[in-house]
């Protein structure tokens, strides 16, 4: 993989080898660190679900063995790419590990995934198997599996478990010829709010990178239990979730359908300590009834995946006030940025945070050069991703020549390294010439109680090529577009960032992440 990478100017030598030198490449499989966790305490508990059912590192080590067996028996070989299509489960985390005994690849989709987008990331990425389940509360995912592999024209093997009960469907059709790097650990695709999904690759180097990071950073270790509400599926749920806890060997206590109470007596019920979840999570946590201190036992929630209003952050700190809150900025592609335990309040509500330590974070203009003064946001370091899987030229375009992965985010990075965001280069509203990002406007109507989501974008108008119309969805009674233009003139948002309609929705379409997908809203708003 290290020739590979090389020839194709991914992961320059000499930067790989200051990773390692380093240790944040540590060269260490996440296999051979989970049998190490088993080795020294078999019996303590690995992964306990919102269903009631719990597997030690013991149980969890066999259960996952008998799913690869009967992957092997099926024909699947080390490098076959298996696409783990399950709920936040045991059943989850045995399937990842079990990818893992079995050398091949684990791509991880969440449940909300449909066939269509399903059979098309299985096509991209030349599925061999998919591991589901019958049914998930009335959606069948066994069939849409079936339906999705067979839409998707390859040679596939679907593994169905029904409690103890396992059923297998056959899809015949030609092996794919997609090339995958030998040394490929884990594909993730992008919850991308503005298009497409892409396969995104890391190696179990960049994806420890980013474990060690978190585990330094916040202190843990096989003594902190960690919560997971964040489908696993997602790169949030999996990377913080699935993977932290097999490398750090803590206890994952997960939770399947979100519900405020639920993981609020899951937190208190398992004492855990950490948690990674989106912006929806953190406003419901808040606005939640409970007798008594809320998350007493949570150290640290990081809240990423959507923009975090100051305000909710304000609230969080009352209403969760044993818990450090902090913004946690990354992307399936790396990263990761959080504040530090000795962040001010201040930092918390306004920042993203710093980076994990080797992430070099810089700004540059459209062409490429630095601007220290702010632009689009690119990174390098030990946990960036090394490449979307059969679109190459996607990810050499999205490189600078210094190696720089362009992320889309419009940002600012102080000289202490903190990263403001100030919006997005696709999600810029140009009205009448001029260029407006959304993100101030958002975050001053989050503010508002009546408010509980919202997207602001661009409709086109005849005179100014775009306006600004505001998409909400309200907590209680509907605000009038008068009474949020006085809210937000209060506020002091300048004139020019005012919405100059509204539409008002009962739900907003999102991703698994809980990103509002604004190019779905768009569709809604101006093609109803």
């Amino acid at each position: 993989m290290a020739d590979q990478l090389k020839a194709a100017n991914l992961v320059p030598e000499d930067r790989a080898e200051r990773y390692r030198s380093q240790g944040w490449w540590p060269g260490e499989s996440l296999l051979e660190r989970f049998r190490g966790h088993v080795a020294s305490g078999p019996d303590q508990v690995s992964v306990t679900d919102s269903y009631g059912t719990s597997l030690t590192r013991r149980q969890l080590w066999e259960r996952a063995e008998s799913l690869s067996e009967q992957l092997r028996e099926r024909g699947v070989v080390p490098g076959d790419v298996v696409v783990v299509y399950l709920p936040n489960s045991v059943l989850w985390q045995a399937a990842l590990l079990a990818c893992l005994q079995l050398a091949a690849v684990p791509a991880t989709l969440p449940v909300t995934t449909d066939q269509s987008a399903l059979a098309v990331n299985c096509r991209a990425v030349g599925t061999r198997a998919i591991v589901t389940i019958a049914d998930h509360h009335g959606y069948r995912l066994g069939e849409v599996a079936a339906e999705a592999a067979r839409e998707a024209g390859l040679r596939c093997e679907i593994l169905i478990v029904d409690d103890d009960q396992q059923d297998w469907v056959s899809v015949d059709g030609p092996t794919s010829d997609v090339v995958r790097p030998v040394d490929l650990d884990h594909l993730m695709f992008t919850s991308s709010t503005t298009g497409s999904s892409k396969a995104v690759m890391h190696t179990a180097d960049t994806l420890a990178a980013v474990n060690i990071g978190f585990a330094e950073r916040f202190g843990i270790t096989e003594d902190t239990p960690i919560f997971m509400p964040s489908p696993l599926g997602h790169s949030v749920g999996a990377w913080h979730g699935g993977r932290l806890s097999l490398f750090t060997g803590a206890h994952l206590v997960l939770q399947d359908r979100w519900h405020p109470r639920i993981a609020l007596e899951l937190v208190d019920e398992h004492r855990c300590e950490f948690t990674a979840a989106a912006t929806p999570f953190l406003k419901d946590l808040v606005e939640a009834p409970w007798d008594g201190p809320k998350f007493a036992t949570m150290r640290n929630f990081l809240c990423g995946g959507a923009a975090v209003p100051e305000s909710l952050m304000e609230r969080a700190a009352t209403e969760l006030a044993h818990t450090f809150v902090t913004v946690l900025w990354g992307m399936t592609e790396g990263g990761v940025t959080t504040c530090l335990p000795d962040s001010t309040l201040e930092q918390r509500a306004a920042t993203c945070g710093v980076g994990l330590p080797g992430l070099e974070l810089a700004t540059v203009d459209p062409d490429g050069t630095l601007n220290p003064e702010g632009g689009e946001l690119v990174m390098r370091g030990p946990g960036v991703f090394v490449g979307y899987l059969g679109q190459e030229q996607l990810y050499a375009d999205s490189l600078t020549e210094d190696g720089y992965f362009r992320t889309g985010d419009l940002a600012t990075v102080d000289e202490a390294g903190f990263l403001r965001l100030t919006g997005r280069l696709k999600d810029l509203i140009v009205r009448g010439g001029v260029n407006i990002s959304p993100v101030r406007t958002e975050n001053a109507l989050a503010a508002h109680p009546g408010v509980r989501s919202v997207a602001v974008i661009g409709i086109p108008d005849d005179r100014l090529g775009e306006r600004i119309c505001a998409v909400i969805t309200p907590q209680g009674p509907a605000p009038t577009l008068a009474e949020l233009v006085a809210f937000l003139t209060d506020a002091g948002l300048p004139r020019r960032l005012m919405p100059e309609s509204l539409v008002v929705r009962d739900d907003m379409p999102t991703t698994a992440a809980g990103k509002i997908r604004k190019v779905d809203v768009r569709k809604l708003v101006v093609h109803p």
